[in-house]
């Protein structure tokens, strides 16, 4: 069996941080790289190799690909959601040219996996609203779902043409106690549970019934990693795959606070994020993924609230 080495790129990330610790578990510590434009992050300090690395720097990703002998990259950097509202020709051109570059890379050097995350931001207002299938309208109205759409379709082009294997998710709202926020709209999830805890109060940026579809970050990253071991032949969808876990609004989420933390208030002012949140899909049909490669969550709110208080507190 061929040793993987594998490249994660945006590291220090929400997503990242969680998913290299992960994948060191799996592959061992030496052989999973972690990059990013920023510092190393506390949490990956001491557990495997670190290297500072722009992915919009073709020539010097390349080099450290040939350099490390790389077999996988999952390439986790991109401008957020509500952040990329503010800086749309920066958002366009990172999570663009970013994605053609490994992709680039992965076909010249014939690597075995590429790994990069799409998002619900793919879905627009014409979307359906209530479970949104696999397949169906998607005109996105922020420059990160148009950039997320656009290259689900470069994933696919670079599948269907050069053969390279690579895989997506289309990640819900991801909430996690180990990293910051990145600049969602989603966000607020993990913003109240650390109010909750220091302030007992919050003010939500969304409004009380604005529904999303959310995920446990233990359940984003056993999705990620289950995609990635699942066999070629059981990967039909080479966009992105929708998966669901639950949905909530931010009453929902607070009244489950409330039974940990009884004097929790929260208070409601949306912002110009409401109108991101609006166009997007209440609830998701994830049962291609399903049958495809066996994708079951196990959070559901509760669980989720739960654990959450409890990994805060320590």
């Amino acid at each position: 069996m061929v040793k993987e080495k594998i490249l994660v790129i945006g590291a220090s990330g929400q997503i990242g941080v969680e998913l290299t610790i992960a994948l060191r578990k799996i592959y061992g510590n030496a052989n999973v790289i972690a990059s990013d434009l920023r510092e190393q992050n506390p949490l990956l300090e001491g557990t495997g190799p670190y290297v500072s690395l722009d992915v919009m720097n073709k020539e010097m990703l390349h080099v450290q690909v040939i350099r490390q002998n790389v077999t996988q990259i999952y390439l986790l950097a991109a401008i957020l959601s509500a952040t990329g509202e503010k800086n749309p020709n920066l958002a366009w051109n990172l999570n663009m040219q970013g994605l053609l570059n490994v992709l680039d890379i992965a076909r010249e050097e014939k690597l075995h996996k590429v790994y990069w995350p799409s998002s619900i931001a793919v879905f627009g207002p014409t979307s359906p609203k209530i479970n949104c299938p696999q397949q169906t309208i998607i005109e996105p109205i922020t420059v990160y779902g148009i950039s997320k759409y656009a290259g689900e379709f470069w994933c696919n082009y670079f599948h269907q043409r050069f053969n390279v294997d690579v895989r997506s998710l289309r990640y819900p709202g991801l909430i996690s106690y180990k990293s910051a926020p990145g600049g969602g709209t989603t966000d607020y999830a993990i913003e109240i549970y650390q109010q909750a805890l220091e302030e007992k109060k919050y003010e939500c940026f969304l409004s009380e019934d604005t529904y999303l579809p959310m995920m446990y970050m233990p359940d984003a990253i056993k999705a990620t990693i289950e995609l990635m071991e699942a066999p070629a032949e059981k990967i039909s969808v080479r966009t992105s795959y929708n998966i669901s876990s639950m949905s909530f609004s931010p009453k929902e989420i607070a009244e489950s606070i409330k039974q940990h933390i009884p004097a929790f208030k929260i208070s409601f002012k949306s912002d110009y994020r409401q109108n991101i949140a609006n166009s997007w899909p209440q609830s998701i049909d994830d049962t291609v993924a399903q049958k495809d490669w066996n994708w079951k969550p196990e959070y559901d709110l509760d669980k989720m609230t739960e654990d959450m208080l409890l990994n805060l507190k320590l």
